[in-house]
């Protein structure tokens, strides 16, 4: 019987891997679980639960000053501290339009590295990678790279999106926090799909709410969120669904993408969401 994951094999790319979760565990998987992967912005959520971990831990909190004048630790997991995209310069004030900055990322890792004392690589291996079990993950360039360096294996993001399912890095408060939309209403630009109103994120988190086009299924629930990757990697954990979806190929985010992914994310809801 033809599963879900199976539309991967017409797939243009050279090589795929894949997994879907539940909080029991893997329920179908595809390719090769321990082929290393660039992520590109599926680093994101993993220097996200960092700052989460070191928000907990008392490193900062999220209203620490970080970034442009009147920006703060929140603003910049949140896209909305008005930095560019990969640079200093400053497109909005705080708080007033979602701007998606790899930039912000640098500084969130900086100002985390600086407040703790402890280089930022090594802050997220002994934070999320360690507890989790990712072995095989790393973040190449360090705070430089923080918003699109890290390397992984679907193996070890079945370890983190796990702990996305069942919360264990951080609370069941912080990780509703982080999963819940920061800064409500505001518009912005969503890599690849155009200007969405609003493109609503958490911290750290892509929250798909009613955004069209979208990476994700249009069965998606709106409280879906995770992340994707000009690498041509994602993650999303539906919560009402308690599904979770990790997918990591080798050919860039581009058109091949657009129609795939959200009839791959559409596939697995039907067959692994019961009525």
């Amino acid at each position: 019987m033809m599963s879900a994951l199976d539309l991967m094999a017409d797939w243009p790319v050279a090589n795929a891997a894949a997994a879907v979760l539940s909080p029991d565990g893997v329920l179908a998987s595809r390719g090769d679980p321990y082929r290393a992967y660039r992520l590109a912005s599926v680093t994101k959520p993993l220097v996200a639960r960092a700052a989460q971990v070191a928000v907990e831990e008392g490193v900062f909190d999220f209203d620490t000053p970080a970034g442009p004048p009147g920006a703060t630790v929140r603003h910049l997991l949140a896209h909305t501290s008005g930095l560019a995209m990969h640079s200093a310069d400053i497109l909005a004030r705080p708080g007033a339009r979602r701007v998606y900055s790899n930039y912000g990322f640098t500084v969130l890792a900086e100002t985390l590295q600086a407040r703790s004392g402890i280089e930022f690589s090594r802050y997220l291996t002994e934070a999320v990678f360690e507890p989790l079990g990712m072995a095989a993950s790393s973040l190449d360039g360090g705070a430089a790279a923080a918003g699109y360096g890290a390397v992984s294996t679907v193996t070890d993001l079945i370890g983190f999106v796990t702990d996305l399912l069942r919360p264990g890095t951080v609370s069941a408060q912080m990780h509703t926090e982080a999963t819940s939309v920061q800064f409500p209403g505001l518009s912005g630009v969503l890599p690849g799909f155009g200007v969405q109103r609003p493109n609503d994120w958490g911290l750290g988190f892509e929250i798909r709410d009613g955004k069209s086009p979208h990476w994700t299924g249009t069965a998606n629930s709106p409280g879906t969120y995770g992340h994707f990757g000009q690498a041509g990697t994602f993650i999303w954990v539906d919560p009402a669904r308690d599904l979770a979806l990790v997918v990591l190929t080798d050919r860039d985010f581009g058109d091949w993408a657009k129609p795939r992914w959200p009839a791959l994310s559409g596939g697995v809801l039907r067959e692994f969401t019961s009525d």
